[in-house]
């Protein structure tokens, strides 16, 4: 099976969900039902298959099986949120949201370790923690889930999964909550979507500049983090970034510039500035 395409025809397929969806509750339930689908799929394949190397498998439990399995817990939380969500009574609304980003804060600080080891790019326990061979030593600590399928599960497949849904659901809180108080104060919310600008350069340079905005102290003033303010780019340009960290951690170790993306841009700019001088 072509894992890499089936990815793609899921987010093609959540993205055509997400325009055409009558309301958040149907957009939910209709995600939910395409991303079990598609791990059902997964799961037939691992499991009539051997992985051809340790890495496989890694790479399988880390990134490709999070793609759907992320999805589902994202749009299965919402589903949950929305359906409790109290319909009237602007406080009590604000309270709901409140409680809800308390348990996601918890979450967080509980997993800080796991939380830390994952924003690094570190990769030195991976085998460990994406592999099925260490079910005794690294046990499943996630609650709601008493028994996992040990053929298609790993010791942390199903935290990494919680931990990108969990901070989706942060920016889906926020927006919830921005939204309920804008109209609190008498400010209409609702504002027409604005197309999004095509990104005509690569995964490196978004992840280039992204990283050069946070080192120049988007981040710490803004209180955001990498993945946040990677998430509040892509409301501007139509580009899904793949692999953040891993990704700084290769132009880290670039040999010649290490910042190939930003001279450019320098050197383009410069190159306009010489030309209005003309």
């Amino acid at each position: 099976m072509h894992f890499e395409e089936k990815n793609k025809k899921l987010i093609k397929q959540l993205e055509d969900i997400e325009h055409n969806a009558q309301g958040i509750i149907e957009r939910s339930n209709k995600s939910i039902v395409i991303c079990r689908n598609l791990l059902c799929e997964f799961r037939k394949v691992i499991i009539a298959n051997e992985f051809e190397s340790i890495q496989d498998e890694i790479d399988f439990f880390k990134r490709i099986k999070l793609v759907p399995f992320s999805q589902l817990i994202y749009y299965s939380e919402v589903r949950s949120f929305e359906i409790q969500f109290p319909k009237v009574d602007s406080e009590a609304q604000l309270k709901f949201i409140k409680k809800k980003i308390n348990k996601l804060n918890r979450f967080f600080l509980y997993n800080l370790d796991f939380g830390q080891y994952v924003n690094s790019g570190a990769t030195h326990f991976d085998k460990a923690y994406y592999t099925r061979d260490h079910q005794e030593t690294y046990r499943i600590t996630t609650s709601k889930f008493y028994f996992q399928d040990p053929e298609f599960c790993t010791p942390r497949d199903m935290l990494l999964g919680k931990y990108n849904a969990f901070n989706a659901l942060v920016s889906y809180m926020d927006k919830k909550q921005h939204d309920i108080k804008n109209k609190l104060n008498g400010i209409s919310s609702i504002t027409k979507r604005t197309k999004k600008i095509d990104w005509p350069f690569t995964n490196t340079d978004w992840v280039e500049l992204l990283y050069a905005l946070c080192a120049a102290g988007m981040a710490k003033q803004n209180s955001l983090s990498i993945i946040k303010i990677s998430k509040i780019l892509q409301e501007v340009f139509d580009f899904s970034p793949k692999d953040i960290y891993k990704t700084f951690q290769d132009i880290k170790n670039r040999k010649n510039s290490r910042t190939l993306f930003l001279d450019q841009l320098a050197t383009s700019l410069l190159i306009e500035m010489d030309k209005s001088e003309e």
